[in-house]
């Protein structure tokens, strides 16, 4: 029988009011606000299926009526979708319901129309407690937490106890979870943490998503958190991004708060008749226990947390970096007028143009790095040596620069280049001196009295002044000056009488004529 087809709410209604009530067929279509036709021919469709009175009807299903009614080719006969496999297939990127309803179609030609499919999938997740809002696509987030029930471990010499904490991340799309005891939350444990958890499942995700805690923020806001430097840096290394969850809202991060539960059911409860006496210890058996966790079936999906994170997840993680990350300290310094910081009584060069300057000095366990406005500017090795200078000449002003590049080695390398007598010279100045820089600026002088007096005289008047012992660059000068490198040496006291000694309070023998 032809005729338009009505919902079976609809259909259920004309026939309670006409075999229930017995109203009219104008009255029941005035009330339904329908035409007489669909009245009369839904009620001769009723008796053609042998439906005769109200009791009857009233008796059977929805699903059934229709069977009824309209055949065993509609309704209940089509193939229901399946609820897992779509909920699966979303956490896919890119995938639609309206992807999957054509798919479902295609395998099932007289299936259900987009709005029933939708529907069947909306009534399924709200059995599982699953919230439509938050579909998790594979490998995009991973959400982190500290369990509120915080394990114990034993003094082994005193017996005393003491509580450590306990992190747990899981992966959003499979639930794969992670678990494990740390000392603190404080941010080095709170970000090595993060780092074997990222190890552990073999990649990276696109979002990292932590709670407002004192490790991950600096300053709480629903809107724009302020992330910990540290925090931040981590997140770059891996390239991860971080979005912490909002204030009080824990649906932000429903996921790691059922995991938080499951973890404490399925392992710390299981340890609580067991004794740890180091972290160690407790870290082992709660690998142990974990494995188990992850692969228990789950009801929701009749897979396990390994399972479905082979499946889902870790095909769309990010490869892991080749470095694992270092932790870095930070300190705001000021750079002295030396051009040098101070971090832990060991001063640091910078460029020499940023005195007065503030800075950020970045430090981890090896090295030393000094930023300007974002820009790194130095490096260094880490040295715990106090009272004592890194530096690196290029940061020097060029008449520093000038004055470093100038060794005892050097200079006797370039007096050799001059003669034996000069080298000599250079030499007892060097030694002569408390320490060798206090004669640099006098050899750099006899140096280059070379250039205005040629080599030759030059190594004239350095073994007339070594044969007076007289070792300074002003009188090697008046040597050269006075024409007394072309005199003879007869002896050393006569070569000592002949030598006019410039020095205000030295006045020579004329003087005393």
């Amino acid at each position: 029988m032809a005729g338009p087809r009505l919902s079976m709410h609809k259909t259920r209604e004309i026939l309670r009011q006409k075999w229930g009530l017995g109203r009219s067929h104008r009255e029941v279509a005035r009330s339904l606000g329908l035409s007489l036709g669909m009245v009369s021919g839904t009620l001769a469709r009723a008796e053609a299926a042998g439906l005769v009175s109200w009791d009857e009807v009233e008796r059977l299903s929805e699903a059934t009526l229709e069977v009824r009614l309209y055949g065993p080719g509609r309704g209940a006969e089509r193939s229901r979708p399946d609820p897992v496999w779509i909920h699966s297939e979303r956490q896919r990127k890119g995938v639609t319901l309206a992807l999957l309803h054509e798919e479902y179609l295609a395998a099932h030609p007289g299936g259900y129309r987009y709005t029933q499919f939708c529907e069947h999938y909306r009534r399924w997740c709200k059995r599982q407690r699953l919230s439509m809002r938050q579909v998790h696509r594979a490998g995009e987030r991973l959400f982190v937490d500290y369990a509120g029930q915080r394990p114990r471990i034993v003094d082994r010499a005193t017996g005393e106890e003491r509580c450590v904490e306990l992190f747990v991340a899981v992966l959003g799309a499979s639930s794969y979870t992670y678990a494990e005891a740390t000392e603190t939350q404080r941010v080095a444990d709170f970000l090595a943490s993060h780092s074997r958890a990222l190890a552990f499942f073999g990649g990276v995700p696109a979002l990292v998503v932590p709670d407002q805690l004192r490790s991950a923020v600096t300053r709480p806001c629903r809107y724009e958190p302020g992330l910990q430097r540290s925090y931040e840096e981590w997140g770059r290394h891996y390239g991860a991004a971080i979005l912490p969850a909002r204030p009080r809202k824990p649906r932000d991060k429903a996921k790691v708060e059922v995991a938080v539960q499951v973890v404490e059911r399925w392992i710390l409860a299981r340890l609580r008749h067991e004794t740890f006496f180091s972290l160690a210890e407790l870290n082992a058996r709660i690998r142990v226990l974990l494995e188990d966790l992850n692969a228990r079936p789950m009801r929701a999906y009749g897979q396990s947390r390994c399972e479905r994170f082979e499946q889902i997840d870790r095909p769309a993680l990010q490869p892991l970096p080749l470095e694992p990350f270092e932790l870095a300290a930070w300190k705001h310094a000021k750079v002295n007028l030396d051009y040098h910081v101070e971090f832990e009584r060991h001063f640091y060069s910078v460029p020499h143009a940023l005195v007065h300057e503030r800075v950020l000095l970045r430090i981890t366990a090896t090295t030393v790095e000094v930023l300007h406005k974002g820009q790194r500017v130095a490096g260094h090795r880490r040295d715990a040596t106090p009272g004592t200078y890194t530096t690196v000449p290029a940061h020097m002003p060029k008449a520093h620069q000038n004055h470093l590049a100038w060794t005892p080695t050097r200079l006797l390398t370039w007096a050799r280049g001059v003669g034996p007598e000069t080298h000599g010279l250079v030499g007892a100045i060097l030694a002569d001196r408390p320490h060798p820089e206090q004669g640099y600026r006098s050899c750099l002088g006899i140096l280059r009295l070379a250039r205005q007096y040629g080599p030759a005289r030059l190594e004239a008047a350095c073994r007339r002044s070594l044969a007076v012992r007289a070792r300074s660059y002003r009188h090697v000068h008046s040597i050269l000056k006075n024409g007394l490198d072309r005199v003879p040496l007869a002896s050393d006291e006569a070569a000592q009488t002949r030598l006019p000694l410039e020095h205000e309070q030295v006045r020579g023998g004329d003087y005393y004529a």
